[in-house]
């Protein structure tokens, strides 16, 4: 362009700037209201700085570091709409009304000054091209502050899951729950998993599960806490993380007990055998007695080796069957020989036989309680052990 074109141009920046705010506010509703303060600057600043820019262009100096500063301004004025919980829609109407005046502006000047018709389109062009960077710049702002809004809401879920997990008290997790957004529900579940199967994108996954389940999937031991599970566990973004992980679904519990849904799971699913990834989840609901029976392993095999000492002179298949007789007697509340018989799927003279044997072996801790009691927590313990891969114990 002529230097003197955009002389003139420089000249009506302070008119053009009034003009255009004053058409702003009359045609985009959100930003009627009196330009005051923080906003009113914002505002002022933004059309100021565009207006500078635009005649430093028309000069050749407007991609000097001054142009980036002033695309600074506009990258605020996204973020400031984002802060002030709007969309984008009112801004990028305000950059159109704007392109709208200048242009209407720009022209009579152009007139004034003998500009030709082709340069008239190239003025044209330059405004709205002009424009269409400012908004950009807007868009990146406000795209940025969401960016930034979503670590810090990610950070403080994260947090929160951690103070819930570790046990932390019912205060400290109410006063985290508030700035996470994140409702207390009546229930939670905890699931313990393993490692991410290759090729799956944990923060991706993290990001499609519903917005109240608490995830880690990329630490050193994830973990899920699912509020309301009889809701959330049935969700197909849930289970689908919990495919392929070796997924242990820990009790139901109040949300201040999350941590022992938590250390339960982890339990169980240390005591599995592997491979983890090819099994579906297992629920701790069905494996209640299991987990009581891992609070103290070394206890329960110290009762095993005292009560089932009987058995450890006796052949490794018999005393797997007499074993198993025991504990479904134990199990039909010292049941006859047909019970017996129901449970294994066998004859009922064959299950009258080894219940004699088993009389024989046992004697008189067959009629104490305290001694059943603790046969059944041992048979249980030799039953578990065979399930998770482990040998039975047999006595001592």
């Amino acid at each position: 362009m002529p230097p003197r074109f955009a002389a003139e141009v420089r000249k009506e920046r302070s008119s053009l700037a009034a003009e255009i705010i004053t058409e702003i506010r009359r045609h985009v509703p959100d930003f009627s209201r009196p330009l005051a303060g923080q906003f009113g600057a914002g505002i002022q600043q933004g059309v100021e700085t565009a207006l500078e820019q635009f005649a430093d262009l028309l000069e050749g100096t407007g991609e000097s570091a001054a142009g980036e500063e002033r695309l600074r301004v506009h990258r605020a004025l996204g973020r400031g709409e984002f802060a002030e919980g709007r969309s984008l829609d009112a801004l990028q109407a305000a950059y159109r009304v704007g392109a709208r005046v200048a242009w209407r502006r720009y022209a009579r000047v152009a007139r004034g000054t003998g500009l030709g018709a082709d340069r008239m389109v190239l003025l044209a062009e330059a405004i709205f091209a002009h424009i269409d960077e400012l908004a950009a710049a807007a868009v990146a702002g406000y795209a940025s502050a969401r960016a930034d809004e979503a670590g810090t809401f990610g950070r403080r879920r994260h947090r929160l899951l951690e103070l819930m997990v570790s046990g932390a008290a019912p205060g400290a997790v109410r006063d985290a729950a508030g700035p996470a957004d994140w409702p207390l529900p009546a229930t939670v579940a905890c699931v313990a998993l393993g490692p991410a199967a290759p090729g799956d994108a944990p923060r991706a996954l993290t990001l499609r599960m519903p917005d109240l389940v608490l995830a880690d999937l990329d630490g050193a031991e994830p973990c899920l806490l699912v509020p309301e599970p009889a809701l959330y566990l049935r969700d197909g973004q849930v289970q689908r993380v919990m495919q392929g992980r070796g997924a242990v679904i820990g009790p139901t519990v109040p949300p201040d007990a999350a941590a022992h849904s938590l250390r339960w799971a982890r339990a169980i699913r240390a005591c599995l055998p592997g491979p983890h990834e090819a099994r579906a989840p297992v629920d701790c609901e069905r494996c209640l007695p299991e987990l009581l029976l891992l609070g103290d392993p070394a206890l329960v095999e110290l009762i095993a080796g005292r009560r089932l000492s009987p058995l450890a002179g006796l052949t490794p298949k018999r005393g797997e069957r007499l074993a198993a007789t025991l504990l479904a007697w134990l199990q039909t509340n010292r049941g006859s020989a047909p019970d017996v018989a129901a449970r294994l799927g066998i004859h009922p003279q064959t299950a009258r036989q080894r219940l004699h044997q088993v009389q024989r072996l046992f004697g008189p801790a067959l009629a104490d309680p305290d001694a059943r009691f603790e046969l059944e927590v041992a048979l249980r313990s030799r039953l578990m052990a065979s399930a998770f891969g482990a040998p039975p114990r047999l006595g001592v």
